[in-house]
């Protein structure tokens, strides 16, 4: 029953997804890699989630908060708030301008070799880090909830390496030959069954603990461990409280605002308003994360406390014990579907910027769309495969996946986002100064992440503190450089007429309305 529920659900979101995507020109530019630019608020809404809401970010963070309680609901509730900046001051001039990557604004604003050296970095990242990430932490919920060891009668090792190539195989299928449109349609039906699913894991743990009553388990959670419901937490912390007003705000705006897994969904809108509300849905709904992603890791400490050692393990081994069987198959499909979306997401983004901004730029400078989307079709396949390669050895990450995840990211985050925020902000800062920012900027942040986890590891402040230094030293440096080598034409940008960028009357006050309910919450749990 559990394998039959499960296949079926995953068969019908990738039926639905085909269906979809059969009036859309795949083969062109804006079909492909944009979903021919139809994006409407609620799909936009429901593949930004679910591309962000995946196994690195419910196991990881629940991990985390098995650990060390609500104070990681920064990495959600902050969120929302980053969203609110991208809807109002970012997405406008991305969709002025019909960019289909972040990097083709940089070559508008600074030139070719400022887009290629920012594309060579995301696509790093991707490959490096974020791929391998998804596919090991799907692979680890997957295996621990079906107990594929003791079916498969195979070491723990190789069902990882099992799920590892099955996620790779059909996520590619989804991200290289369906393009953005299926990516985000699956998305969006996944979203709804993951935020069911996601919801009912802490339902059934509460009730449990409260013998029936879910009011009574949130008492006796709450009563038993007060130490996992403050905020503010400590130095040691792994998020102290201080980094909430440096990094932290940083690297959410990277990466709802610039990283181009992310914000491709918002590029794919039909209009400024569609985009506007989608993301304003999504940051409204992601308030409510810490439910899925925060508090049943606080569950399963109440729990299993000591007696789990991997940290990583809390969520798919409290999954395993508080929901019922007939409830399992269904669970795992939209946990599977959500694995599927950010890899497929990223793959999807991987092929864009190389197609876009690398094949057409340097390798093909006369392809037509068609020969355009082909290669970037044919760089996924190899970048699937490398990142398959890459996953299983990642098994022991030092502090935790989602921790590690975002320690490293910002290699490329803060030097991305300070030439993005001074090229829009700026009209005479010049291509130079980007150059040496980006480079500068992941050269000494690289340095620092070797120090700190070898010969010189507590030395430094917290790596978001870090990141906030150097956005500030970048940002510094630009503005000098901008001032004594200033362009010769200031740059003004153009309206492109791709779509039009009426804006939506309300996202103002819808924003400033987020904004307030994310500072209560952090007032209640003071």
């Amino acid at each position: 029953m559990v394998i039959i529920s499960f296949v079926a659900f995953t068969l019908l979101v990738a039926i639905i997804s085909y269906v979809a995507t059969l009036k859309t020109d795949e083969t062109s530019s804006d079909g492909f890699f944009l979903g021919g630019r139809s994006l409407t608020a609620v799909v936009i809404a429901g593949s930004l989630l679910l591309t962000n809401l995946s196994t690195e970010q419910i196991v990881g963070l629940n991990g985390q908060s098995f650990a060390e309680g609500i104070l990681v609901m920064a990495w959600e509730t902050l969120a929302a708030v980053a969203m609110v900046i991208t809807a109002i001051f970012l997405l406008p001039r991305y969709l002025k301008g019909g960019i289909t990557t972040v990097p083709q604004f940089l070559e508008r604003r600074y030139d070719t070799t400022t887009k290629a050296i920012t594309s060579g970095l995301f696509l790093t990242g991707y490959v490096v880090v974020l791929l391998p990430i998804v596919l090991y932490s799907g692979s680890l919920a997957i295996s621990t909830m079906f107990d594929l060891p003791g079916m498969l009668d195979i070491s723990k090792g190789a069902s990882i390496w099992v799920c590892v190539v099955g996620i790779g195989v059909i996520g590619s299928i989804y991200a290289i030959f369906g393009g953005l449109k299926a990516v985000a349609v699956s998305d969006t039906l996944n979203a709804v069954g993951l935020l069911v699913g996601g919801i009912m894991i802490p339902v059934f743990g509460l009730l449990e603990i409260g013998n029936g009553s879910i009011t009574e388990g949130v008492e006796i959670i709450m009563s038993t461990n007060p130490e996992k419901f403050k905020v503010l937490g400590s130095d040691n912390s792994s998020v102290p409280f201080a980094t909430i007003f440096t990094g932290m705000m940083l690297v959410q705006l990277f990466y709802w605002g610039t990283n181009q897994a992310i914000i491709q969904r918002a590029l794919g809108a039909k209009n400024l308003k569609e985009g506007q509300k989608g993301l304003l849905l999504a940051s409204f709904i992601k308030i409510l994360g810490p439910i899925i992603v925060v508090l049943p890791g606080i569950i399963a400490f109440h729990m299993f406390g000591a007696t789990l050692t991997n940290a990583d393990e809390a969520y798919p081994t409290l999954v395993s014990k508080v929901l019922p069987l007939s409830l399992v198959g269904f669970f795992a499909a939209v946990l599977f579907g959500a694995i599927l979306s950010s890899f497929n997401s990223a793959l999807n983004s991987s092929v864009t910027l190389f197609g876009v901004d690398l094949y057409k730029q340097y390798i093909n400078k006369q392809a037509t769309e068609k020969q355009t989307v082909k290669a970037g079709k044919l760089f996924g396949v190899g970048l699937a495969i490398l990142a398959i390669g890459i996953a299983p050895l990642i098994a022991n990450a030092p502090d935790g996946l989602f921790g590690y995840l975002q320690q490293v990211n910002g290699c490329y985050s803060i030097p991305i986002l300070t030439i993005i925020i001074v090229g829009y902000l700026t009209r005479r800062v010049p291509a130079i100064a980007a150059k040496i920012a980006i480079v500068l900027g992941a050269t000494l942040y690289l340095v620092y992440v070797i120090l700190d986890a070898t010969i010189l590891k507590g030395a430094f402040p917290h790596f978001l503190h870090v990141m906030a230094i150097l956005f500030v030293v970048n940002i510094l440096i630009m503005l000098i450089i901008g001032k004594l080598y200033p362009r010769e034409e200031a740059y003004v940008q153009q309206y492109t007429k791709e779509v039009d960028i009426t804006p939506w009357r309300y996202t103002k006050t819808v924003g400033a309305v987020i904004c307030v309910i994310v500072i209560a919450i952090y007032v209640y749990f003071r």
